[in-house]
């Protein structure tokens, strides 16, 4: 795993991504097989689908029927990948995702795209800033926010032979460039991209890139920031966390959710069992979503680079005491 961060942007589109890689998962192993909410032609799997139809499933706008369908599917051995919008991924058929998927212990791969301010224009409806609590108050779970298309492959692949309910949560569009492609990123394993002794800013999803940016600027203030990409909501990499921690003292924590039962909440645990330390919040502040391009959105709801660098200087101010 090589880090190739420049602020660039991966030229490759996620929504490609997912329509590549998942007919190559289906043709590699015959028990992968794929079922859509009527979403195909917004991640590329439409013409595959067409040609393979007996390992493509169009279910319909049903988004519980189709889980049902997908947990009678693993339940007689088969490796299900679902996807529709986060919304629907989660708070439509989250009771089928806790009976069919996790109670029955059948093993599924949710794909949740857009989630957050990538929902962009399609507004307040289509914007899941719980998702991220669904899923992991569900037991036995695994809870990924992607950070780029490299990643996007590595932990899909990983997903189909993963036991329980996987649940990844991507935008479709393009992503800053982060890892090299072809890189292994182990899933429950955190990544340091770049390292420092004042504070310490762990991200996921796209707030790596703004974490990222915000620890250059810091720099040029003569403050050391560390980057921790923690990718893997469940299961957090707990050891990671309490080492930068101690480390540093001050953490500082980036996502594209709401605070409440999020990446805050997953690392404020481990604080507060193994390394209580001050911690401050860059997330989604107890609000709904709305209409807007990103950019405004993630201004609208404080999930930037400067965002970040405000919180970094707070939670020193209370390290200093």
């Amino acid at each position: 795993m090589k880090i190739v961060y420049t602020g660039e942007k991966d030229p490759r589109l996620c929504k490609n991504v997912l329509g590549e890689t998942i007919p190559r998962l289906a043709a590699q192993d015959p028990d992968v097989i794929y079922l859509d909410a009527d979403l195909m032609n917004c991640i590329g799997t439409a013409k595959w689908a067409k040609e393979c139809p007996e390992r493509a499933i169009n279910c319909g706008i049903a988004e519980a029927n189709m889980i049902g369908v997908a947990g009678g599917l693993a339940a007689v051995g088969f490796k299900p990948i679902v996807h529709t919008f986060g919304p629907f991924a989660s708070r439509r058929c989250y009771d089928q995702i806790f009976l069919s998927g996790g109670y029955a212990k059948n093993s599924i791969t949710v794909i949740g795209t857009d989630p957050g301010v990538t929902a962009t224009l399609n507004g307040g409806t289509h914007m899941p800033f719980e998702d991220v609590a669904l899923y992991r108050a569900l037991p036995g779970s695994t809870v990924i926010d992607v950070t780029d298309p490299t990643m996007l492959i590595s932990v899909l692949e990983q997903c189909v032979d993963r036991p329980g309910i996987k649940y990844i949560r991507v935008g479709r569009k393009q992503y800053a460039k982060v890892y090299e492609e072809g890189s292994h990123l182990p899933i429950g394993k955190a990544v340091t991209l770049r390292e420092g002794g004042d504070a310490v800013i762990f991200a996921a999803g796209i707030m790596v890139h703004e974490a990222l940016q915000a620890a250059a600027a810091l720099e040029a203030e003569g403050i050391r920031a560390a980057v921790v990409d923690l990718f893997t909501i469940k299961p957090l990499d707990a050891d990671a966390v309490e080492a930068w921690a101690r480390k540093t003292g001050a953490v500082v924590v980036a996502e594209n959710h709401n605070r409440n039962g999020g990446l805050f909440d997953a690392v404020n645990q481990v604080l507060a069992e193994r390394c209580p330390v001050p911690a401050c919040c860059v997330a989604v502040e107890d609000e709904f979503g709305e209409v807007g391009p990103q950019d405004y959105l993630q201004k609208r709801f404080g999930l930037t680079a400067e965002h970040i660098i405000h919180q970094v200087h707070a939670v020193l101010a209370r390290k200093r005491g």
